[in-house]
């Protein structure tokens, strides 16, 4: 590895922001977030240390699903802007030194879209076969695995055709059939003209559903479609990448980078690490995340682990055991309002962690430290909190806060103009905002930003090999990443009292010696030693 590398894979070290442009900065005072309002706002993300700006879907839509449910691929939403003020923001944040990568909702679209109207007019409609059917009535009692208690099974009945439509999500999003040829050229379509427009990748939605295939329909692999799709995305863009959205265990995530070939995803979440962290904070203790670590898989030098605490949805559970869901329930979410679809969280991490700033830093620490991609939710990087008044998901879907102005300075739009409410309670953007923190040298937003600046000359962070190192205290996590150009080793206290740890550090020239990347004037001996540090409570 040299340094010039970690510019041709740009995702081994960039530091991704995700934001929704209707939640982040109205500029015309309609009430809703805009482009324009995103544009003036680049400079800001620029000095936070953002490399990749992540847009959420900002497609025309009926906007039943938080604009997930798409109704043009090719469009912008009008309440947003228009295709001019898109490339103007992505021209900008390249200039500034950020990518930006877009989501790709290609398992469905809208009952709206213009595909699925033609397709219900008539069965000979050459968009028929652009969506799975059935002509027997589905089995009783079927259920939805994706919304529990929210959406009735995965088929709706096309009452003119007396016909049923898949849908793996709600009612109103039928399933794109992929297995026909030319949806697959409308997908490639899609992506070549994102690409045309400055577009540097796609974080892709629901990737396991998208691949399931109609039964009968001859595709006897669907990975290959995947295949693919990762060629005809480097054909045209060299640069660009595909980040999926891939909740499996870890031994099916790495079919989803193409196993040894690594010609599909290039980068997935890592939905095994996050859980196993959350429950090594309700125990105080990082034992299942060392052993969520131990157990990821190694990836070839182009593939990539995007590491995140919170997103757009429910935090998710979903893979620990019952058991220790509920452990994560009880110290997170202790009220079933805060709770949704029997596996998920509806909260923000400061509200979470008590508002504790020890060990909120301690988890962002953690956050940029564990080996791969940090991606941030807006938000983040003030401690923003969760809207307590709103339920299910949109409760973490709040207005961006900028200042303690009337709608955190979000909007001058009347209160019940707003797309969305901030919180009231002590998340409130009196309280939390960014034009405060960017006054006070001791900010959460100031230690974030200290954070992504180390983080970017550690680019052992993004490339290294991870070994935890034995050290004697329980309630410590001690791991090391090793790269041809260093080596960085991490310490965090899970743990309310302070605590002293002994380890050594071996295989480094004569004379290597420790520096602390937070606080410069500290040092200990190098390899050989064995050294001694204390370190606090939730350090």
């Amino acid at each position: 590895m040299k340094i010039t590398d970690t510019s041709d894979l740009w995702w081994k070290t960039a530091v991704v922001y995700c934001l929704d442009v209707e939640t982040f900065l109205d500029s015309d005072g309609d009430g809703v977030g805009d482009l324009q309002g995103l544009a003036q706002r680049i400079d800001y993300l620029s000095q936070l240390g953002v490399t990749c700006l992540w847009l959420m879907p900002f497609y025309p839509t009926p906007d039943r699903d938080d604009g997930y449910d798409v109704s043009d691929f090719y469009g912008v939403d009008s309440r947003l802007g228009n295709h001019g003020d898109l490339v103007e923001v992505i021209r900008t944040a390249r200039d500034r030194g950020m990518r930006v990568i877009v989501d790709l909702v290609i398992n469905h679209t809208s009952d709206r879209h213009p595909w699925f109207l033609a397709a219900k007019r008539s069965v000979n409609s050459p968009f028929r076969d652009y969506y799975v059917w059935r002509d027997d009535p589905p089995p009783k009692g079927q259920k939805n695995a994706v919304f529990p208690g929210q959406a009735n099974g995965i088929w709706g009945k096309d009452e003119k055709s007396g016909q049923w439509y898949q849908h793996s999500f709600y009612e109103h999003q039928p399933d794109l059939n992929i297995a026909n040829p030319r949806v697959r050229d409308e997908i490639a379509k899609v992506i070549g003209f994102w690409l045309q427009l400055g577009i540097s990748g796609f974080r892709v939605d629901a990737v396991p559903f998208f691949l399931e295939i109609p039964e009968g329909a001859g595709i006897p692999e669907p990975h290959d479609l995947l295949r693919d799709i990762r060629r005809f995305l480097q054909r045209r863009s060299s640069e660009a990448i595909l980040l999926g959205e891939v909740n499996l265990p870890y031994e099916k995530q790495v079919q989803y980078f193409g196993g040894d070939d690594g010609d599909e995803l290039t980068m997935q979440f890592d939905f095994v690490g996050m859980q196993a962290l959350y429950l090594s904070f309700a125990r105080k203790d990082p034992a299942p995340l060392i052993a969520a670590l131990r157990a990821r898989p190694v990836l070839g030098s182009e593939a990539q682990w995007a590491n995140f605490l919170r997103n757009h949805d429910e935090l998710t559970l979903d893979k620990l055991s019952d058991s220790e869901r509920q452990e994560v329930f009880d110290a997170f979410a202790p009220d079933e309002r805060q709770r949704v679809f029997g596996r998920g969280i509806t909260r923000r991490v400061p509200p979470m962690l008590d508002g504790d700033p020890r060990r909120i830093r301690m988890a962002y620490s953690l956050l940029f430290t564990l080996p791969g991609t940090p991606v941030l939710f807006y938000g983040e990087e003030i401690g923003m909190g969760e809207n307590v008044e709103v339920a299910g998901r949109e409760a973490v879907r709040t207005p961006m806060q900028w200042s303690a102005d009337s709608n955190g300075g979000f909007s001058d739009a009347a209160p019940g103009r707003l797309v969305a409410r901030p919180p009231s309670d002590g998340y409130a953007p009196e309280h939390v905002n960014v034009a405060a923190q960017l006054e006070d040298k001791e900010s959460l937003l100031y230690f974030i930003r200290d954070l992504t600046s180390r983080y970017r000359i550690s680019p052992e962070l993004g490339w290294g090999s991870l070994e935890v190192m034995d050290q004697p205290a329980e309630s410590l996590l001690v791991h090391s990443l090793t790269a041809d150009l260093g080596r960085v080793i991490a310490l965090h206290n899970f743990a309310e009292v302070p605590v002293t740890t002994t380890f050594r550090v071996t295989g480094e020239p004569e004379g290597t010696t420790l520096l602390d990347l937070l606080e410069p004037s500290h040092t200990a001996r190098g390899s050989g030693a064995t050294d001694e540090l204390e370190v606090p409570a939730y350090g």
